[in-house]
């Protein structure tokens, strides 16, 4: 790949992240992907470990979608389903205990990525459905 189809995969990937809602630009940019990558300051808390493996899986896959796809789109939810599930479960219910800045953060990481399933679900969903009709078509 040269240089210039570097740039252009570039540009095209920041024109689509540029061409979502205003409010789903600053959602990501400051709340999902710092929420879930402050995870790694965390590590050395109980279960720090497997809170930052789940919070970073799920977005991982998106850098690899993005340029893929040459932008953003409906794939990108996918990845967030099973692992941001777990972690929510794992909050839940497993309770991690640590010190207060730990507790502040998993409930923050709790709210932004349950808001975030909220979305990602239906949006996944809806990914399928269209995949299917365009499979019957």
């Amino acid at each position: 790949m040269s240089i210039a189809s570097n740039r252009g995969l570039v540009a095209d990937i920041w024109t689509s992240f540029r061409s979502q809602a205003l409010w789903v630009q600053l959602w990501m940019a400051f709340i999902l992907v710092p929420a879930n990558l402050a995870s790694l300051a965390f590590l050395d808390q109980p279960l720090g470990g497997l809170v930052a493996f789940l919070a970073v899986i799920g977005m991982a896959p998106n850098v690899v979608i993005m340029f893929v796809e040459r932008g953003f789109g409906k794939t990108m939810a996918i990845p967030h389903l099973l692992p941001w599930t777990a972690l929510v479960l794992l909050i839940l219910f497993a309770r991690p205990e640590g010190s207060a800045a730990y507790a502040t953060y998993l409930w923050i990481v709790l709210v932004v990525d349950v808001i975030s399933l909220l979305f990602d679900y239906p949006e996944s969903w809806q990914w399928l459905q269209e995949r299917r009709a365009r499979r019957r078509a």
